[in-house]
Order: C-alpha cells, then structure tokens, then sequence
C-alpha cells in the first residue's frame, strides 16, 4: 500500500536524522575518526535525499494510485480492505518464507563491526603520505612536472619549492611560455593536478556542498574569460587573419602539418617546403584562409581548457591553504627524520584504533605507569614516547645548567635555562632575595651574584639620589637658573 510506504518512510527519515545528531555529538580527538564520523553522516544525508524524493513522488500521486486507494478506504468496506490486505501479507510470506524482517530501530545504530568496516574504508582512502587528510601528497605530480619536454627550469624545483608554485602559472614564478601549454603532456598534467585536488577535498571533505563551490568556480572563470580577465590569458589580437600572440612561439598555427610558428616569414617560408605540400595534399584540401580562420577558433578553444583548468587549480589550492601549509611543515620534518623513524611513524598511524586510549588507561590502572623502552633516558615528547637522539643532541638537551636562586633545579639545554629566567620559579627566587627589578638579572644564577649586583644596583640610585638632592641652584641677573658649577665657570670666563 502507498499508505504504509509513506509512513515507512517518514519513520525511516526520523530515524535518519536522529543517527545524524547522535554522531555529531561525539568529539573524537582522531581525525580518522572525525571522517569516518562525517563519511557515514554523508552516506545517511544521501539516503535523506533519496527517500525524500520517493516521498515526494508519493504526494504528488501523478497516477492517482494514491487517490483511489483512500477512496476504497474511505468509501469501501473496511473489514473487506483489511481481509485483502491480510490476505496478500501471507501470500508473500507463502511465496518468501525466509525472507529476514528489518529492524528500523537498529538499522542505524552504531556497531562495532561496522564502525571497523567504515575506519578501514577510510585508511584506504588516503596514501600514508596524506595523514588521512592531513597533507597533500603531490610526489607523483611533481615528477610528471620534472618531466614535461616544455621546459627545463623546473628540474631546479625540490618538493618544498614545488609545493608553493603548484598553483602559480604566471611569470616569473612559472617558466612555461603560452605557446608551450598548448601541448598534450602540460593539458594531462593540468588534468591530473585538479582531479588530485578535487577528489582530495571531497575525500577530506564529504559534509560540503562541493558541486556547489565547484559550479561556481566555473560561473566565476566564464565571467573573467569574457571580459578577458583571466591571468595571462588575454584575447590575442589579430593581423591579416592570422591570428598572433605577444609571447615567442605562438603566432601562427599551421594546420596541415600540426606546428605553430612564432614569425609570419618563418611561416611563409615552411608554406614552400615540401613537407607542407604533402601534407596539404594529404589533407581535405581546404581553403588555406579558412582554415587559417578556423585553426585560430580551435586554438582559441583549447586555450579556454587550458586555462579554465588552470584556474581551477588556483582556487582549489586557495580553498585548502592550510593544507598546504602543513604539508610544508611535515616535509620539512621528515626531512630530518630517517627512513626507520618514518617507517615507525607511519606504522603508528595506521596501529591506532578507536578504544585504545580507553584500552591503554585500564593497562595503565591494572599494571600502574605503562612501561616504556627508553634505556638512553631520553625526554619524552608530547605522546609519551622518547624523542629521537638526533633531536636530543640537535638542542642540546644533554647539557646541564644548575640554577642556584631556583633553590638549585637543574635545566637540561640552553633552551629551557634561557627560557626559565622568565618563569615564575625564577622570578620568585629573585623576589625573595629583596630584588624587585627582575630585568638587570639575566644570566646570574648564583645567589652571591645576584646580592652583590643588587647592592650596587641600589647603592648607585641612593648616590644619584643623593647628589640631585645637594645641587645648589644659582641664578644670574636675567634670571636664569642654574647649578652653582655652572654658574661659577660662567663667572670666571667673564659671561655673567
């Protein structure tokens, strides 16, 4: 019955809502975990799409099918309607005797099974590289760029240096004439670059209207491209109906023998070649100044893929600047890191899984502290585990500095002794000793020291004190006033 279809249904979108606000509710501290949260909340917003539209086709009842059954409802023998009805129920269950029942009440209740299902399709969603969102993985891009015949400039570009330029298609930054985007490696090129960047934010972000943003990326560049706006590509100007460019290399497009010319005599002069006769005899047989006309349409139009793809890119990377920005600071730590320690990292980032904070903080309440292998006693960082030896002896963090006005803590590396004069530990010590002026006191760790420099410190300002108290003053027969030193030398030269 469509009766009971729509109320299904409406019972089925209640229930699809209250998963969602279930979900949203968690604060999850992983970022695999918030996107198999937004993921799974994806799914259920489609399937909210889905039966709304079944729904709406229901009311709007194009066949009437609704309408007749309400009137044999309402008009007809209820007892008879409800015996059909009773009546088709066990002939199904006659033809399908198995057939499972659902249960709307648990059907998006959140289980462990699936829970582990929807983290592993998220890990291989993102390449170890990528940190589940994190950063960007452009390795793969960066050496189809190296490697485009346009130009070769860009073998010069490390990955950090390609991570700021990826996106800039202008000069000086970019190196790639006008006239060389026009071929086919430099369009696949642009081409795998955006599919990366999209498919990179609807990964990292499935919440968003992205088809939204995405449509009006394209409404922003036909708007630019029409008033011919769009970064460097300008509408060329054209002479004798060849059409021509202001860079080298794109003047005239010959489109028997598929090559383009930067100057008109070049281009004359290849018009006598013989390469060029065959293969205008090869060809339709066109008229030259037509198909001069049309070649400079076509070439027109590939420029407008090539830079709405271009542009494309740009606004792409604009819209994940932080995305970038981390991965700049990621590349740069791995840098320092060995392959061992990037192995060990990535293993522990694919190693965590959800329950094991909870796992690790009953170990740790059954057995006590959690043991932990650190036979050089090296510090700890911010995850409770030994920091590398490399960065040990990077900050000197093997050195010791004693301060004896902290009541003789000990600092280990210059970083934290110079940082400590500023703490309150520090600042205390000085204040028991009677100094008040914290500032003079830089690099004094001895408690001697530090009463000596104060003694003087204040045996100085009562001297000065002193002495601007036992000026005597003069005053001359205009009525200036002056110390009396003063007064005196002036007398003795005659002036006063």
């Amino acid at each position: 019955m469509l009766l009971e279809d729509q109320r299904q249904i409406h019972e089925d979108l209640e229930r699809l809502e209250d998963a969602i606000a279930d979900r949203l509710l968690d604060d999850l501290p992983h970022i695999r975990d918030r996107l198999s949260r937004d993921h799974e909340i994806a799914r259920f917003l489609e399937a909210i799409e889905n039966q709304s539209e079944r729904l709406l086709k229901i009311y709007e009842d194009v066949d009437g099918v609704k309408d007749d059954e309400v009137r044999g409802l309402t008009h007809g023998d209820p007892m008879e309607s409800f015996m059909n009805e009773i009546a088709s129920i066990r002939d199904f269950h006659r033809r399908y005797p198995n057939e499972p029942v659902e249960n709307l009440e648990k059907a998006y209740k959140r289980r462990p099974e699936d829970q582990a299902d929807t983290l592993h399709a998220i890990e291989k969603v993102f390449t170890g590289e990528e940190g589940f969102g994190r950063f960007f993985d452009l390795t793969m891009l960066h050496e189809q760029y190296l490697n485009l015949p346009v130009h070769t400039q860009a073998r010069r570009l490390t990955y950090l240096q390609y991570l700021d330029v990826f996106d800039v298609f202008t000069p000086p930054q970019c190196t790639i004439r006008r006239d060389q985007k026009m071929s086919e490696p430099y369009f696949q090129y642009l081409k795998a670059l955006q599919d990366y960047l999209e498919s990179f934010m609807r990964r990292t972000k499935p919440l968003e209207n992205l088809d939204k943003i995405f449509a009006n990326f394209d409404v922003e560049f036909v708007e630019l491209w029409e008033k011919e706006e769009v970064p460097g590509w300008e509408k060329n100007a054209s002479r004798n109906g060849l059409v021509e460019d202001d860079a080298p290399g794109e003047g005239i497009w010959c489109s028997a023998c598929k090559k383009g010319f930067a100057k008109e005599t070049v281009y004359e002069a290849h018009l006598m070649g013989k390469k060029h006769r065959k293969a205008v005899q090869e060809s339709s047989g066109a008229n030259s100044a037509n198909t001069n006309g049309a070649t400079g349409d076509m070439r027109r139009f590939k420029e407008r893929a090539v830079a709405e793809r271009e542009f494309r890119i740009r606004k792409l990377a604009a819209a994940m600047q932080t995305n970038r920005s981390d991965t700049k600071v990621n590349v740069e730590r791995k840098q320092g890191m060995t392959e061992r320690e990037r192995q060990q990292e990535l293993e522990e980032l694919y190693s965590e899984r959800p329950g094991d904070a909870a796992a690790n903080e009953d170990d740790q309440d059954s057995d006590g502290e959690e043991k932990i292998y650190n036979p050089l006693k090296l510090p700890l960082a911010w995850d409770g585990k030994p920091i590398p030896f490399w960065l040990y002896k990077l900050h000197g963090l093997g050195v010791e500095f004693t301060c004896e006005i902290c009541g003789n803590y000990v600092y280990m590396g210059r970083r934290a002794f110079d940082k400590h004069f500023n703490e309150p530990r520090h600042i205390y010590g000085l204040k028991c000793l009677g100094i008040t002026n914290t500032t003079l006191f830089r690099e004094i760790t001895s408690i001697a020291e530090a009463e000596a420099l104060w003694k003087k410190i204040t045996k100085d300002k009562k001297k000065e004190l002193t002495t601007a108290e036992n000026v005597v003053e003069m005053e001359d027969a205009d009525g200036n006033v002056m110390p009396e030193k003063v007064y005196k030398d002036l007398v003795a030269a005659g002036l006063v």
